[in-house]
């Protein structure tokens, strides 16, 4: 081992990988051999360190540190000899001039060392190492800097009570100085050093007087601290912290505060602080919470060297965010803190202002700003808010919308609309006071006599208004509309009266009437289209043509800023109409109508840029409070760009397209589009002052765009937040909501972050619009258009002018880059890429990216190699070829390492872009050049090669084959490179590659190549083990972003290879990661394993068990903004809960039995008493709510939602031992695991849940009661057989449902839990009236409410808004369906549902018209007295409750069929719109007869209609039961007593046939068994038309008729069954079940339809029929047998009454033919084999006899039918196999038939004898076997059945002759020799015996005449039996048969 290490010749040199091996081996060995030899091997490797000549090799004395290093590090504290000699060697290497690898190794191996070993330091040594390692964090280079902060942590532990204020400033001091030069690592080493050190501060000790000396000596020997000397001497026994925590941040403050600090630094200060609360923890965070916000805002935030600029504001507002919010917020305070964390802001910042008290001071503005913004996002984590929250929050967030400050005002409002979103039922009292207080702003803003502030005051309620409005849609069931009718119309008024008032008033109260209309516009389409034409002309007065009146000068600024905000604030309104009522109002005329207007205001701002410098410009600087008229034409313009963007460009001319383009080039590109002072920045660029664009701190960044082109998430693992400090270095531009109060009526897209919308400053805001804009039109031009455009725009980037201004230059270089990335990424057409593609536009832009690509800016390398690619993907191939030609030549020329870094990036976006296909021939060259960049030393180069390379192996895919080898071979060589490890190469590669980690990208390679190889990774083993190798070398690494990135290798070989993985490893693995405190590892191994669940669950759950599930849990609970757990436990859960649903309860129970916080807070709040009986029964006390763990409700929620997902797994495995104890008993299945033993426990989760104080926790537990009393409603109850299981739990199940109705209940509560109480009356569960209780009260109660029109009020839930009311009827009428549908199976509900009969028709049927109506869109039908509609509810009302009627109407429709199948008068009269039945029986009479239809019949008729012509083939379940339910309706409907005479008017019968022609076409057949029905009903309806005045219509006109088109459809429907359709069989997935129901449906549809002709052609139908059944008969395709369970309908088919005259024998005719065919289709079987053939044979036999048998005696039959038939039959008994036994049940049947009586079948009897006789003499030469075959027996009891059977029809006379030939063969049967007999035996005897019983005359003469044996054979076996019955008659005595045969 040491001899790899010195590397002598033939050894390689010992790169990092061969080091770490050697190290590992070592460590091996010392575990487990013995350790002697271990101080040798460290003296070997010190040796090595040591020679001086020749010294050893560099890669030698690295690999021997580093071996040093990782074996004191495990063993130390065996050696502690040789820690003086380690540390003597380690700070000799650090303090001489090696490489800076080297040097960082040395301080490493020290700080490994220290770990174990630190006790063997002398003072004096470890003095050294103190001192040493303080210089080290001064050193050039970065990774010497990070160890030594590791040195340094160990070198003060934080236990040790030897620390002074004094060290711990000094420490502080050396890494804020460092901050400026560090990257982002050595950042995150420094922070965790200074955040140690101040941590450590903390910990409390007793201080005595000794430890102060010692305290004042230790810093004297350092003679640069001498002042530190005066340690506290304090003399007292206390414990207490060095410093108090206060004190402790005081430190970081006082630095961030120093004027000359700089940017970067004050951003790595905040690493420190986010380092710092992060070791505190969770707990040191939550005590102190008030301190910390408190420091932030006294010492930060007021601090005047932070509040100088917008920009520094702004700034500091980010960091202080990222730490409050994202760490503190959303990582660190559980649910009960965020409670506290609210009423702490609100009290000490919120509630502070306006200061009442004398001596109170107001908290700042900026302190304001930011406790807004925190308790928005802490609202928006609670979810609902508990009492004392909103208590905290109602008051103070109302009156800071009269703040004096812009950015309070706007901040209160968001947080007002986050309130009232959270918590929806404070919403309505809210909006009513904002309006007022509105209202009365407006009224007195003209009296002289207003406060200053008063216009301030308006604008701040108008902001509120503004937001409130737009949390309607998304809470629509809370809010009147009458609210938002009356803005519009006080809007509206506004406006008018403004034109009266002077300048300064009429400007505000513009914008607030604006603002108002544009957060109306959220409320969607049905609430602006009555008011648009109004709108139009309102925008076209503020918007006019400019004259050229404009354009005179003599404007004063006051004028311009008012004519500007005015237009601004229209446009604002016209914005938010495009966004939010596209495309249903922006119709082509209205869009040509705003392209006019936008184009006007576009040319006012225009006109008042070119009059801008002959204005006064001390006025226009003085007018720079607030927004400025400069801000305020920025603003207008961005709006008039979005609204074109939004408007889309179908009706804008030319012209004005091209005349944007123009303008928004000027904008973002051009020097003229700069606002800044032009002289400061030529002096910038002549100073050489200005370094980077992305630097500069004016907010506005010369114009730059804020706009990003790649989504960089995270492409180097880091963790978020400290990603997001990080980017703050280089953020130029901070957006805020305060830019654009528009933002506050956007509707809210619920993210994942529930980020505040943040928009950035105006002037940005103009110059990304511009971009977009840009993007949209560019795509659109023609060639000659885009060729101008472009070069214009390269033309303005590269003007001359541009160079007096460095700044300007740089950013038209980002914006035009970027600008161009989006055309090209918005050019998707063919037309576009047409034009794009053109050389014409190519080959300039080409040229133009080339440069940039080549540029220091990362952001321009990005978007230039992405904008080549996708370029190079348009343009062909000649010009991909002659790019690439160009980028070679660029790599071979251009040695500047960022030039040949962009080059790499534009290959990898080529291949990206133009697909492997395309560039395949170019992929040889690529990877050539890529791996000689490669292995390029310098870190920019390798790693952008590198990333590149791995986007062309996943562009190139399967091509890339070849190649797989080389590139293996490569990485392994990266791997070994010096000059490519994380500490390795020169001073300055090194300190440039802590941000570029190129063993990333690597591990991206490998994963790369895993997926290039596929399923083929399994064959080649020597792949397989190096791409294994790696993996596993880098998922070892320290580093997170190198394992998370192994992680994801090791995931797809897990798809390719799973079985060379050691899966348990893994498992354990990923589960120390889900415990480790780092984010980025949490979330890839939870990524992991949810794919290792998916894969398999079972295994994981062997692996992990449910202690993974609870780590998983704890997770969720721990820190909700982790994605991705939930995923993981619901895949487990739905793969595994079948097999132990018990385990999967106890989980979700243990977290349902903790509290939630906000339960906590309001138990604290009030101590409620209002608990019914049977709540308490559940246990439910309060006593240990303190004590008890929280859990956040979020993961209740989580835990709910699975309990759900098992209830319905498990219901519907089908598996009934979990449903069933009895069952699972039986099955011997233990009990306790089971489904059905959990039901308690399930019932009482529910109860907590209803009781919960957030809304979706009280929903999820209705829908768990829900789940369990529908799985387990027929459930019998195990210890008491007769009753049902749920009995016993009514109770808890009533007091479950109660809280529903309580007083805090929202609208979605009320519903559900009316829902359930339906459920529950109909399940069955307790059957009797009078036991229901409560329950059923609830749902009479919410009936009796319904019945009026006003309000509701359910149980003490308070007045509901008119839309929650009509959703609440909806409900409970539902509700009262669903009853009425179970009444059909449920007997007893009949009974419950029967005295509200008469209340529910009406509401039923006015609930489908209102249905109806809003479907629709006609203004509601007119006010009938049945359930009026509400007058607000107007078309607003519409989308809202369209769902739930969506949800509910096919239940009613259900109800409503059902009772008119049962004639109910009530429904009758509902549907004629009567309030009640009529009771005289006059109505019957009326009803039958009637010709108008019934009042609301074409209601339901069309709904009807409707959902039955929209029906899809291929729906599911539901679909499809809406057309059964539709059907049934239909099959009422179309009585003369609904529909009158509707169906005679031509066009709506023909209507009618066409749908059901279409249905018959294409419906499964478990719809159309409904469809025959309603087409006979159909039939029926309109057969009274026809038959009046009694003549029968001639032949032509039957087939035109009506009916005829009935007929039609049912035999279409027939024949489709039947043979299939043409084309082969259909596959509609219906069981035979289904078509044999179908096909006997259909054939008495038929016969129905049929019969209402005339007899004539009343047979020509019945021979249609025939003919169909016929193609059944003769079917051979299907395996199903239809015809047997159809025969019925044939019997059926054939009946006819006696009495009809039949002139041309047609029916006889009919028969005849369908006997011949039958018999036919037996002949063409003749001689053929197997199971269809016998079906065949079976089914048309017992066809023929059918026929024979139910013909009357009137029809003749021809005997050689006859005579074949019985021949058939013959044929078959005597022939044996399958058919006998049909052929045995036939000749039985026409046997029997004969004895009734038809003389045709007398002579079957006569023809079937001889074949019975010889089939019996057959079977009998087989009867000695002792067990026959099941077959023969069943044949031959059937032939003896109808032997008897005629025997016993015979008159006495002929009897013996009969005998003669029956009683030979019975005899044959008999062998009394044998004991025990044979079965056949038995039956014989008795046979014979029941036959000399009926007749003993004859059968005495028959005896007489046998043969003397057959006759003694007979009379043995008589006696024998006989005999055996006398004896059985004694008792027999005990006796031992012996069986010996």
């Amino acid at each position: 081992m040491v001899k790899i290490v010195s590397a002598p010749e033939p050894f390689p040199l010992p790169g990092r990988p061969i080091r770490r091996l050697v190290a590992s081996c070592l460590h091996a060995l010392y575990l487990r051999g013995e350790t002697k030899s271990l101080f040798d091997t460290i003296q070997a490797f010190l040796k090595i360190l040591a020679e001086t000549k020749p010294p050893a090799k560099e890669a030698s004395r690295i690999a021997a540190i580093y071996c040093i290093g990782e074996l004191m590090g495990t063993y130390g504290s065996q050696v502690m000899s040789q820690m003086a000699e380690v540390a003597a060697v380690s700070i000799k290497l650090y303090r001489s001039s090696s490489p800076v690898i080297l040097r960082t190794y040395a301080l490493n191996a020290l700080a490994k060392a220290l770990t174990t070993a630190k006790r063997a330091v002398t003072d004096s040594v470890a003095k050294d190492i103190i001192k040493h390692s303080r210089n080290a964090l001064g050193d050039k280079a970065l990774p010497v800097q990070r160890a030594a902060c590791e040195v340094l942590i160990l070198m003060f532990p934080s236990g040790d009570g030897t620390r002074s204020v004094a060290d711990v400033e000094n420490i502080l001091n050396l890494c804020v100085k460092s901050l400026e030069g560090a990257d982002q690592l050595t950042r995150k080493s420094l922070a965790k050093l200074a955040a140690h050190m101040l941590a450590s501060t903390q910990i409390e000790r007793v201080v005595v007087v000794p430890d102060a000396a010692k305290k004042g000596k230790k810093p004297q020997n350092q003679d640069e601290d001498e002042d530190s000397t005066s340690a506290p001497h304090v003399i007292t026994e206390e414990p207490k912290p060095i410093m108090t925590p206060a004190e402790m941040l005081l430190q970081l403050s006082a630095h961030f505060n120093k004027p000359q600090t700089s940017r970067r630094t004050r951003v790595g200060i905040f690493d420190i602080y986010s380092a710092l609360l992060w070791q505190l923890g969770s707990s040191f965070v939550e005590s102190n919470y008030a301190l910390i916000v408190n420091h932030f805002m006294s010492e930060i935030v007021t601090n005047p060297r932070n509040s100088g600029s917008r920009c520094e504001v702004l700034f500091v507002r980010s960091l202080i965010e990222l730490i409050i919010r994202d760490l503190v917020g959303i990582r660190m305070l559980g649910e009960q803190a965020q409670i506290g964390a609210i009423q702490e802001l609100s009290s000490t910042y919120l509630k502070r202002w306006p200061a009442l008290m004398p001596g109170q001071s107001a908290p700042s503005p900026l302190c304001l700003v930011i406790a807004l913004r925190e308790v928005s996002g802490l609202l928006q984590q609670l979810g609902n808010a508990p009492g004392p929250v909103q208590d905290a929050l109602s008051d103070p967030l109302l009156n800071l919308l009269s703040h004096p400050n812009h950015s309070v005002r706007i901040n209160a409002a968001w947080t007002l609309r986050c309130f009232c979103y959270s918590t929806p039922l404070r919403l309505p009292k809210v909006l009513l006071s904002v309006v007022e207080k509105l209202q009365r702003d407006v009224s007195s803003l003209t009296t002289p006599a207003a406060p200053s502030d008063i216009h301030l005051r308006a604008l701040g309620h108008a902001y509120g208004l503004a937001a409130l409005l737009a949390v309607i849609p998304d809470r629509p069931l809370y809010v009147s509309y009458d609210i938002s009718a009356k803005v519009f119309d006080m809007a509206v008024q506004i406006l008018k009266r403004a034109g009266e008032h002077d300048v300064k008033v009429a400007r505000i109260e513009i914008e607030i009437a604006w603002t108002c209309i544009a957060s109306l516009m959220t409320l969607g389409p049905n609430f602006v289209r009555p008011h648009l034409p109004q709108l139009l002309v309102l925008w076209r007065n503020a918007l006019p043509k400019p004259t050229t009146k404009d354009g005179a000068a003599g404007r004063s600024v006051a004028e311009w800023e008012f004519l500007l905000h005015v237009r601004e604030s229209t446009v604002g309104a016209i914005h938010c109409f495009l966004k939010h009522n596209s495309p249903s109002l922006v119709t082509a005329d209205v869009t040509r109508r705003i392209s006019s207007m936008l184009g006007n205001g576009l040319a006012f701002a225009n006109t008042y840029i070119t009059n801008r410098a002959a204005l006064n410009q001390e006025e226009l600087q003085a007018e720079s409070k607030g927004l400025g008229i400069d801000g305020r034409e920025a603003l207008l313009r961005s709006r008039i760009f979005q609204c074109f963007s939004l408007v889309g460009f179908s009706g804008v001319t030319e012209s004005v397209q091209s005349s944007l383009l123009q303008s928004v080039i000027t904008l973002f590109a051009s020097p003229d589009g700069y606002t800044g002072s032009s002289v400061q920045a030529a002096i910038a660029s002549s100073s050489g002052t200005f370094t980077s664009i992305w630097q500069s701190v004016d907010g506005y960044a010369y114009g730059l765009t804020n706009l990003e082109v790649e989504d960089s998430a995270d492409w180097i693992n880091r963790d978020s937040i400290e990603t997001a400090i990080d980017g703050l270095c280089q953020k130029p531009i901070i957006t805020a909501l305060e830019h654009d109060p528009l933002y506050l009526c956007q509707a809210i897209v619920a993210d994942a972050s529930r980020r505040t919308p943040e928009p950035p400053p105006a002037a940005t805001a103009a110059v990304d619009a511009s971009i977009q804009l840009f993007a949209q039109l560019l795509p659109l031009q023609d060639v000659t258009q885009t060729t101008r455009v472009v070069t214009q725009l390269l033309n303005s980037v590269g003007s001359a002018k541009l160079e007096k201004n460095t700044g300007r230059k740089a950013a038209a270089l980002v914006n035009t880059t970027f600008a161009v990335v989006f055309a090209l990424r918005q050019g998707t057409s063919a037309s576009a890429r047409q034009v794009l593609g053109n050389s014409q536009v190519a080959t300039p832009l080409a040229t133009f990216l080339k440069d940039v690509l080549v540029d220091g800016d990362p952001a321009l390398r990005k978007a230039s190699s992405e904008a080549i690619g996708r370029l190079a993907s348009v343009a062909g191939t000649n010009f991909l070829t002659s790019q690439v030609k160009t980028l070679v030549d660029q790599v071979v020329n251009n040695r500047d390492p960022h030039g040949r870094a962009g080059c790499a990036l534009a290959f990898g976006a080529i291949h990206a872009y133009v697909g492997g296909l395309a560039a395949g021939p170019l992929l040889k060259t690529t990877v050539h050049v890529l791996m000689s960049l490669i292995n390029d030393p310098h870190p920019v180069v390798h790693f952008w090669a590198l990333s590149a390379l791995a986007r062309v192996i996943d562009a190139a895919s399967l091509a890339y084959a070849p190649f797989v080898s080389s590139t293996l071979g490569l990485l392994f060589k990266v791997y070994m490179m010096e000059s490519h490890e994380p500490d390795g190469g020169s001073l300055n590669h090194v300190n440039i590659s802590g941000d570029l980690p190129a063993y990333q990208v690597v591990c991206q390679n490998i994963d790369a190549v895993i997926t290039v190889l596929g399923p083929d990774i399994q064959e080649s083993t020597r792949t397989r083990t190096l791409v294994l190798d790696l993996v596993h070398q880098f998922i070892d690494e320290e580093d997170d972003g190198i394992c998370v990135e192994a992680i994801k290798c090791i995931q797809h070989f897990l798809m390719f290879a799973p079985d060379h993985v050691d899966v348990p490893e893994l498992v354990t693995r990923f589960r120390g990661y889900l415990a480790s405190p780092r984010r980025p590892l949490k979330l890839a191994s939870i990524n992991a394993l949810y794919q290792l669940v998916q894969r398999d669950a079972l295994s994981m759950s062997k692996l992990g068990g449910d202690r993974l599930v609870e780590e998983l849990f704890a997770m969720l609970d721990d820190d909700s903004s982790v994605d991705g757990v939930r995923n993981v436990i619901a895949n487990w859960l739905q793969q595994t809960v079948i097999y132990n649903p018990s385990a999967w309860i106890d989980l979700c129970q243990r977290i349902m039995s903790r509290t939630t916080a906000s339960q906590q807070a309001a138990d604290a709040a009030a101590k409620r008493g209002d608990l019914d009986d049977e709540g308490q029964s559940l246990s439910v006390g309060n006593s240990s709510s303190s004590s008890r763990q929280t859990s956040r409700w979020r993961t209740q929620l989580f835990a709910l939602q699975c309990l759900h997902n098992i209830c319905t797994v498990v219901g519907r495995s089908g598996r009934r031992e979990h449903l069933d104890i009895a069952f699972a008993r039986s099955q011997g299945i233990p009990v306790s695991g089971l489904l059905v033993s959990r039901v308690p426990d399930l019932i009482k989760i529910a109860f907590t849940a209803s009781a919960a104080h957030v809304t979706e926790i009280r929903l999820e537990g209705l829908t768990v009661l829900t789940d369990v009393i529908e799985i387990f409603a027929k459930v019998p109850d195990p210890d008491y057989e007769e009753n049902l299981l749920l009995e016993q739990h009514q109770a808890p199940i009533t007091a479950a449902l109660t809280p529903a109705f309580s007083s805090d209940s929202t609208p979605e509560i009320l519903a559900s839990a009316i829902g359930t109480c339906a459920i529950f009356v109909g399940c069955g569960v307790v059957k009797d009236v009078g036991r229901m209780g409560r329950i059923l009260k609830l749902l009479t109660s919410a009936l009796e409410q319904s019945k009026g029109s006003g309000m509701l009020s359910l149980g003490d839930a308070a007045e509901l808004s008119p839309n929650a009311s009509v959703m609440l009827r909806i409900a409970t009428l539902s509700a009262w369906a669903e009853l009425e549908v179970a009444s059909t199976e449920q007997a007893y509900l009949v009974e419950v549902v029967k005295p509200y009969r008469a209340t529910l028709a009406p509401l039923w049927v006015s609930s489908l018209r209102d249905y109806a109506s809003i479907r629709v869109d006609a203004e509601s039908l007119d006010e009938t007295a049945a359930g009026a509609l509400d007058s607000s509810y107007s078309s607003l009302g519409r989308e809202v409750l369209l769902p739930y009627y969506v949800k509910a109407w096919s239940v009613i429709l259900h109800a409503v069929a059902i009772a008119m199948q049962k004639d109910d008068p009530s429904i009758l009269a509902a549907m004629d719109g009567q309030e009640s039945a009529p009771s005289e029986p006059a109505a019957k009479t009326a009803a039958s007869t009637r010709d108008e239809p019934t009042v609301f019949f074409f209601v339901v008729f069309g709904l009807v209609y409707e959902a039955l012509a929209t029906s899809t083939p291929d729906a599911d379940p539901d679909a499809q039961r809406t057309s059964i339910i539709s059907l049934q309706a239909l099959k009422c409907l179309v009585r003369r007593k609904y529909c009158g005479k509707v169906f005679n008017d031509p066009a709506l019968f023909e209507e009618l046939l066409n749908l059901f022609y279409r249905m018959a076409l294409t419906e499964p057949s478990s719809v159309q068994i409904h469809l025959v029905e309603a087409i006979a009903s159909l039939a029926e309806s309109i057969k009274a038309e026809n038959l009046t005045n009694g003549h029968t219509p001639g032949a032509a006109d039957v087939l035109s008729s009506p009916l005829a088109h009935c007929l039609r459809i049912c035999a279409y429907i027939l024949r489709r069954v039947i043979s299939g359709p043409q084309n082969g069989a259909i596959h509609d997935g219906s069981t035979p079940a289904e078509k044999v129901r179908l096909i006997i449906a259909a054939f008495d549809s038929f016969s129905t339809v049929a019969a209402s002709f005339g007899p004539a052609q009343r047979e020509d139908f019945r021979a249609i029929a025939v003919t169909l059944y016929c193609d059944l008969l003769k079917d051979e395709v299907s395996e199903l047998d239809l015809v047997g369970p159809t025969l019925q309908a044939l019997k059926a088919l054939l009946d006819r009454p006696a009495n009809l005259p039949d002139p041309d024998n047609k029916f006889g005719r009919i028969v005849h033919g369908l006997l011949s065919a039958c018999l036919l289709n037996i002949d063409a079987m003749s001689g053929r084999q197997g199971p269809m053939c016998n079906k065949k044979i079976k089914n048309n036999l017992l066809a023929a006899v059918l026929i024979l048998t139910v013909l009357p005696v009137t029809v003749p039959i021809g005997k050689p039918i006859i005579e074949h038939c019985c021949f058939l039959i013959s044929q078959k008994l005597v022939d044996g196999g399958e058919l006998s036994l049909t052929a045995a049940h036939c000749a039985k049947t026409l046997l029997m038939a004969s004895a009734s009586g038809n003389p045709v079948l007398k002579q079957c009897t006569r023809l079937l004898l001889p074949g019975l006789v010889e089939c019996l003499a057959k079977a009998a030469a087989s009867s000695d076997d002792a067990a026959p075959p099941e077959q023969v027996l069943a044949v031959v009891s059937e032939i003896n059945k109808a032997l008897s059977a005629l025997f016993l029809s015979l008159p006495e006379d002929i009897r013996p002759r009969a005998l003669g030939v029956i009683m030979p063969v019975f005899i044959l049967f008999l062998n009394p020799s044998r004991q025990p007999p044979t079965t056949m035996h038995t039956q014989s005897v008795t046979q014979l015996l029941s036959l000399a019983a009926a007749s003993p005359a004859a059968f005495k003469d028959a005896t007489a005449r046998l043969d003397p044996p057959v006759r003694e054979t007979l009379e043995t076996s008589v006696r024998q039996a006989l005999g055996g019955k006398a004896t059985s008659a004694e008792p027999a005595k005990p006796q031992i048969s012996l069986r010996s045969f």
